[in-house]
């Protein structure tokens, strides 16, 4: 066998065994360590003079002493700390009170409340759990159709992932060496039209048909004034909001660095729990927990991935990958469908850390000859991931959400609850790819061309 077909043999070794359930980061260790040693083999060396070992201790150095991927435990930790501030309830309450007026208020006011979340935290699971717990629950009481109840909370929970400050941009970042600053800036204008298609589906959905989402009982709201909505946003939604633009604002106008921003991110997170009385020695204790447990595993996939695709490279296999590509003699519009088709299918088994550290690096040499900017095939993939939580049968978002439901609410509910939102996410992806201004406008403002 040549060396290309040892390097195509090696890829499809580890998608079988990955699907046999066994675990990624060490999966690609193995793998690439294997198969290395196979690539560096020398006659007449030593066992551990192949240089393979070299490449394994270098990457994991490389990895530990990256800069970019120092914000990652940082923000980690801002949000698991706000998770547990318990400050989801009033949140939510504040803005339904806020947006009573509006059809399918509870429905908007979820959104927003996710929205809000998921770009504090960026854990789909842990927002989708919480708002599943206080959100669905309230709103079927309420009157609410099951199905939309389910979608709202589904896809609201994953705009984390997109909506700076996102770890998936940083991560992205530093697998392409793209600025994590200007791709913050790229991100925020598909991030909020994502989040505003959503709000509008739900609201001209109730408008045509109001059996869909009752409008709030007025015992609900009898006897609160708007003053005391106020109140209730001033001590809710207005600290979180503070928190989650310092930190996007002090990297967006260059006051500091990702890092930096998200070290303040994480003082003031802490801040926010004791300022809320729920900051107490457990929660702290298990938040350091679950950001070291989540760090080492986005820092293990970047080692096995870095050693992987070197060995993979240097037995040409991306070299075949990218002569097979252009030998399909594709322009940019069929390269960019087809990339994002191919990342899509990869989203029902892999999760989005494994698909930007593992799969991306493969197309990224050729974005160059199909002149594509890896900011904007960032953004598109970005985009493209919401799909991922969305799409049956493997739509995580909804099985998240079926663990906490009631009983009643069944999984396939669950599942046609997503389709609509899954149409705007393709919407969203259909309007980038016609008006790439969505993408470039805010960087070109603050950075330049």
């Amino acid at each position: 066998m040549t060396d290309p077909q040892i390097a195509l043999m090696m890829l499809g070794s580890f998608i079988f065994v990955i699907l046999l359930g066994f675990p990624i980061a060490f999966t690609l260790m193995a793998m690439g360590v294997g198969f290395g040693y196979y690539a560096y083999f020398t006659p007449d060396q030593a066992f551990f003079d192949n240089r393979v070992f070299y490449l394994l201790t270098q990457n994991t150095f490389s990895v530990m002493n990256n800069d970019v991927l120092t914000a990652i435990p940082l923000f980690l930790f801002m949000g698991y700390i706000v998770e547990r501030a318990n400050i989801l309830d009033r949140l939510f309450l504040s803005l339904q009170l806020a947006f009573r007026a509006v059809p399918g208020a509870m429905a908007v006011a979820a959104l927003v409340t996710c929205a809000l979340f998921a770009t504090a935290t960026g854990i789909v699971g842990a927002v989708v759990t919480l708002m599943g717990l206080l959100a669905l629950p309230a709103m079927i009481k309420a009157g609410y159709d099951h199905k939309l109840s389910t979608g709202v909370i589904a896809a609201g929970g994953t705009l984390g992932i997109l909506i700076p400050p996102s770890i998936m941009l940083i991560v992205y970042g530093a697998t392409s060496a793209i600025s994590v600053v200007k791709l913050y800036a790229a991100a925020l204008l598909p991030g909020f039209l994502l989040a505003s298609l959503y709000m509008i589906y739900v609201v001209t959905r109730v408008v045509i048909n109001p059996s869909l989402a009752p409008k709030l009982p007025k015992e609900a709201y009898e006897g609160v004034s708007w003053g005391q909505v106020f109140l209730l946003l001033a001590k809710a939604f207005v600290p979180l909001a503070v928190l989650i633009l310092s930190v996007l604002g002090a990297i967006l106008f260059g006051l500091a660095t990702p890092s930096e921003a998200a070290a303040i991110g994480a003082m003031g997170g802490v801040i926010l729990a004791a300022a809320y009385r729920a900051l107490t020695w457990d929660r702290l204790k298990e938040a350091v927990f679950l950001t070291a447990r989540t760090t080492a595993m986005v820092c293990w996939l970047f080692v096995g991935s870095w050693t992987f695709s070197s060995v993979f490279s240097y037995l040409g296999g991306e070299g075949l990958i990218k002569e097979f590509v252009l030998g399909l003699d594709l322009n940019t519009i069929t390269f960019l469908l087809l990339s994002q088709v191919i990342i899509f299918l990869l989203g029902w088994p892999l999760e989005w850390s494994e698909i930007i550290i593992i799969f991306v690096p493969i197309f990224l040499p050729l974005l160059p000859h199909f002149g594509v900017d890896p900011m904007f095939f960032g953004i598109l993939i970005a985009l493209n991931l919401q799909t991922s939580f969305l799409t049956p049968p493997m739509a995580m978002s909804a099985y998240y959400l079926k663990g906490v439901a009631p009983k009643h609410v069944q999984l396939v509910t669950i599942f046609k609850g997503c389709l609509p939102f899954l149409s705007m996410v393709l919407v969203a992806m259909a309007a980038v790819y016609i008006f790439p201004q969505i993408v470039y406008w805010l960087p070109d403002l603050l950075y330049g061309n």
